[in-house]
C-alpha cells in the first residue's frame, strides 16, 4: 500500500474534520434544466485525474457559492485582485500571490515578469525582447509541451544537462531558470540544487508545479526550498475553477506579473483576464484545501482503490497494485494488470469498451499493456460502477 503516513507529513498542519468525500458531491439540488444534455454532450465517470481536457476536478459547494455571490455585485477587478493576493499569500505563507487564467498563464506572466521587471517601456515590448534579458535556461530533460507559454512571452530557451553546463550558460541575458517540477527524475539537476545555483547566481528561478498539489505543502514547499516563483494549476487537485491558477514568490515579480495582467491593457497577459467570479472562487478553493482533513480524504481513496481491486482482482489471471505518483496527481491509484492467454483481452480494448459504455468511463493515461485508474475524481458511489464495469469486461473474457 502506499505510505499514507510519508504523505501526511508533507500537509500543513492545521486541518479540520471535514467528511472525506469528493469536492462533486455538494448536495445542491440539480438545476431544472440538463444542459449538457440540451447540448448532445455525453457525460461521464471520472476515473482517470482532473485532465484539462476532461473539464479538470469538480468544484466544492462553497467555490460554486462563492461565483454565485460575486456574479451578483461589483468590485473594482484592480482592487479584488490586491486583497485575494494578500489574502492568499497568507495562508499559503509566501510574499505575494495572484490568481491567474491557469498554470500556463502563469508561466506567461512569471516569465514576463523576469524579462521586464516593472520597465512600463520593457512591459509594451513583449514579445519582443530586443535589448532585454530574453534567455531561460532549462535541462534538456525537462522540455516539454508547455515551453510555448515561456515563448510567448519572449523567452528563449538555452538547453543544459549538467550542473557545469548551466552554470557556463548564465550569462547577462538570462532571465530566469525554469524548472519542470514533473520531470525531476529526468534532469541531472534535482530540485534543491536546481534552486540552489539559482540563488548562486542571482537568476530567478520558476518551477512549474502545475498538478503537483495534492499534498498541499507543496504550494510553499518549493518557495522555502529557494525557488522565486512557482506556478500551480488551480482546476486540479486545488478543486477550484478550471481556468484558473496561482502564481506565487517573490513579491516583485509577483507585483511585476500583476502589471501584465489585466485591467491593465499594456502587458502580454491582457487576454489572460481573471474574473470576480473565478478570483473570489480560486480564493475559496484554497482556503478549502487547507483546512481539509486529508488522512480522511486518504483513507477514503484508499477505501474505493480496496473496493474495485477486490471485484476484480477474482477474475482468474488478474493483478492489481496500488501506487502513488512520486509528483504529479500524488494520491492513490490502482493499476491492473492480466495473463492475456487466461483473460484474452487486450487492455486497450478493455479502455475503448469503458469509455464507449454506459456510462462511459474515462481511465487515466497509461502504457498499453495496462490500465490504471485514479480515484479522486470520482463521485461518492462511482466506485462502485468502475469496480462492476471493469469486471464484466475481463470476467466475459474469460
Amino acid at each position: 500500500m502506499t505510505n499514507r503516513r510519508r504523505f501526511l507529513q508533507t500537509l500543513p498542519v492545521a486541518s479540520v474534520g471535514l467528511a472525506a468525500q469528493s469536492c462533486g458531491d455538494s448536495g445542491s439540488p440539480s438545476p431544472e434544466r440538463d444542459y449538457f444534455e440540451e447540448l448532445g454532450l455525453r457525460q461521464f465517470i471520472n476515473a482517470a485525474e482532473p485532465y484539462t481536457a476532461l473539464t479538470g476536478a469538480l468544484m466544492p459547494p462553497e467555490a460554486v457559492q462563492a461565483i454565485v455571490y460575486a456574479s451578483t455585485r461589483y468590485v473594482r477587478l484592480a482592487d479584488l485582485h490586491d486583497a485575494i493576493g494578500r489574502r492568499l499569500a497568507g495562508r499559503i505563507g509566501c510574499e505575494a500571490a495572484m490568481v491567474c487564467a491557469g498554470a500556463a498563464s502563469g508561466l506567461t506572466l512569471g516569465a514576463a515578469a523576469c524579462i521586464t521587471r516593472d520597465d512600463p517601456d520593457a512591459i509594451r515590448q513583449l514579445p519582443d525582447t530586443t535589448g532585454l534579458k530574453n534567455e531561460v535556461i532549462i535541462q534538456k530533460a525537462h522540455r516539454y509541451g508547455y515551453d510555448r507559454a515561456i515563448r510567448n512571452a519572449g523567452g528563449r530557451f538555452v538547453e543544459v544537462e549538467t550542473q557545469g553546463e548551466l552554470e557556463a550558460a548564465i550569462n547577462e541575458h538570462t532571465a530566469l531558470m525554469l524548472f519542470n517540477n514533473t520531470n525531476d527524475p529526468k534532469g541531472q539537476i534535482k530540485v534543491a540544487e536546481f534552486a540552489a545555483l539559482g540563488k548562486k547566481h542571482d537568476v530567478p528561478t520558476f518551477d512549474d508545479c502545475a498538478a503537483d498539489v495534492p499534498p498541499a505543502s507543496h504550494l510553499n514547499e518549493y518557495l522555502e526550498m529557494g525557488f522565486n516563483l512557482v506556478t500551480v494549476s488551480g482546476g486540479k487537485g486545488i478543486y477550484g475553477p478550471q481556468n484558473a491558477g496561482l502564481l506565487i514568490g517573490r513579491k516583485g515579480l509577483i507585483e511585476a506579473a500583476r502589471l501584465h495582467s489585466p485591467p491593465s491593457s499594456a502587458g502580454i497577459g491582457r487576454g489572460m483576464k481573471v474574473s470576480k467570479e473565478t478570483m473570489l472562487a480560486m480564493m475559496v478553493a484554497v482556503e478549502s484545501l487547507l483546512v481539509r482533513d486529508h488522512e480522511a480524504e486518504w483513507r477514503e481513496w484508499e477505501r474505493r482503490i480496496n473496493l474495485i481491486a477486490e471485484k476484480v482482482g477474482v477474475v482468474a489471471g488478474v493483478r492489481t497494485e496500488t501506487f502513488a505518483p512520486s509528483l504529479h496527481y500524488h494520491v492513490p491509484h490502482l493499476r491492473i494488470q492480466w495473463d492475456e492467454q487466461q483473460v484474452p483481452v487486450a487492455p486497450a480494448d478493455v479502455k475503448r469498451r469503458l469509455r464507449e459504455g454506459d456510462p462511459s468511463i474515462e481511465l487515466r493515461s497509461s502504457p498499453n499493456d495496462r490500465i490504471e485508474l485514479g480515484v479522486w475524481m470520482l463521485k461518492r458511489g462511482e466506485e462502485e460502477v468502475v469496480a462492476e464495469r471493469i469486471h464484466e469486461i475481463l470476467s466475459a473474457a474469460v
